[in-house]
């Protein structure tokens, strides 16, 4: 998906971000869930409490004694009456009901002797004793409270539910009407108001989820980036593999899959290095064997009478010596234990303009470069000779311009021959590789100059491509690091 990171370490880093805010969200969750319950049954337990002590007091008193006590008590946020009916019990709305349920379990277990009760949730505004507004200087400031009857019909006053909850300190919470039977067969009704104390979320709760949340994140950046530091090295250590087969190894500490992936690593390179060594030695003995029957056949040609057939033996003779040669020089990496040094640009190409220019050859320079670039000068100097005699051969002439980057200097090596199909622009770079089948010295060379000069540059820290140019003819672009 384009949305993902690229990179391992991030992706890991979105993962684990993911799974820890989901995580932190259910937490949260649940977490206020059983706030919410803990504190509804902690704020019910006065209430209830307070009903089953006034209900015992009631027992003990007569009826007279107990309407002047229930005026005394008859007092906001839990209002009492001994006049009401009882209402019928309902309960299927008490199990349906988490708070009534809560709250009428509480109750039975403070009364503790069984007795009837019945609570249900209050659908009616709480019923207070006469003069119970006035006392308590509602209604003062302005006049009445619209909603808010001096006196109702049972006697007392009633107080609309804003009235009441304000009252509490704060509005809103359950509202339940509570009825308990009394010894003597009557009925006591409590409206009582339990707040909802937990209706706005404790900001410690997300001080501590994002205090939480911080520093598992910065744990786990700090245990991904070591994680993964890792495959870093790993592929840092593969792209110079490719530039030097004689690197140092990889150091082999870690966990024990780092240290068996560096194991591995390094067990590759020296199979490699030495597959190459082994390689190199072989041609360099033959080469070497070669020499005495080219040397005896360049004598036995100086023999020959015949002025053209003696040359063309000298020819062939050349050919297999140079091919012989370059051949090595393809295998053995063109030197690549030498160190690179800050190379001037400039003088090198006019340098190999004279050498040219001496053998006839048209080669122009064009652009400049103010730094130097950082190469092994002979290397260097074998690989634009090989560029340059390419585009010489196929082209009769070279035309070279120097461009100057940040990080880099662009030497483009242009010829005035057809091109290539773009097929083949790749496939010239390999070993013995060339258009045309009759591997003539006339036509062509062996095949080996274009990966010798790739080989080169990327031995340097640069690279080489071909292109066909828009104004025709082929276009070597060769880049190198500056220094």
């Amino acid at each position: 998906m384009r949305l993902l990171p690229r990179s391992l370490f991030w992706r890991l880093m979105l993962v684990l971000f993911g799974g820890l805010i989901v995580a932190q969200l259910l937490s949260a969750a649940i977490n206020l869930a059983e706030r919410d319950r803990l504190l509804f049954r902690a704020s019910g337990i006065q209430p209830a409490q307070r009903i089953a002590d006034i209900v015992r007091l009631l027992d003990s008193l007569n009826p007279e004694e107990r309407r002047r006590i229930v005026g005394i008590l008859n007092v906001p946020p839990q209002v009492v009456s001994l006049d009401r009916a009882p209402v019928a019990e309902d309960s299927g709305a008490a199990a349906a009901s988490l708070p009534l349920a809560m709250f009428s379990t509480v109750l039975r277990s403070a009364l503790g002797d069984g007795r009837p009760v019945r609570v249900a949730l209050s659908a009616a505004q709480p019923v207070v004793r006469p003069g119970f507004v006035r006392e308590r200087g509602y209604g003062m400031m302005g006049g009445p409270r619209p909603g808010l009857a001096e006196e109702a019909g049972s006697g007392g006053a009633v107080m609309d539910r804003h009235m009441f909850g304000m009252h509490m300190g704060q509005p809103g919470g359950v509202f339940f009407l509570t009825q308990v039977r009394l010894r003597d067969g009557g009925w006591v009704t409590f409206d009582t108001h339990i707040p909802q104390e937990s209706s706005s979320l404790p900001w410690r709760l997300f001080v501590t989820l994002l205090v939480l949340l911080l520093s598992v994140l910065l744990l786990s950046f700090v245990a991904v980036r070591w994680l993964t530091r890792p495959l870093h090295v790993l592929a840092s250590a593969a792209d110079e593999l490719g530039r030097d087969i004689n690197r140092p190894p990889l150091a082999e500490e870690g966990p024990l899959e780092v240290r068996r992936a560096a194991h591995a690593f390094n067990t590759m390179q020296a199979r490699l290095s030495g597959f190459i060594e082994d390689r190199t030695r072989l041609l360099t003995a033959m080469s070497h064997d070669l020499k005495t029957p080219v040397t005896r056949m360049r004598l036995r040609a100086e023999l020959l009478e015949d002025d053209d057939l003696r040359d063309r033996f000298e020819s062939d003779l050349l050919e297999m010596e140079t091919m012989v040669t370059q051949t090595l020089d393809f295998l053995r990496g063109q030197g690549k234990h030498e160190a690179a040094q800050p190379v001037d640009l400039m003088a090198l190409l006019e340098s190999l303009q004279a050498d040219n220019e001496e053998m006839g050859r048209e080669v122009s320079i064009s652009g400049a470069a103010t730094r130097h670039c950082l190469a092994v000068p002979q290397l260097l100097k074998r690989c634009i000779a090989n560029l340059l005699d390419n585009a010489i051969l196929y082209g009769g002439r070279a035309d070279v311009s120097v461009e100057e980057g940040p990080s880099e200097l662009t030497i483009r090596i242009k010829d005035d021959g057809p091109g290539l199909p773009e097929e083949e622009l790749e496939k010239v770079f390999e070993p013995f590789y060339r258009r045309e089948a009759s591997r003539s010295r006339e036509t062509g060379g062996t095949g080996l100059g274009l990966g010798i000069a790739r080989n080169i540059a990327q031995s340097q820290g640069g690279e080489v491509h071909l292109r066909n140019h828009p104004q025709g003819g082929l276009e070597a672009v060769l880049t190198l690091p500056v220094a």
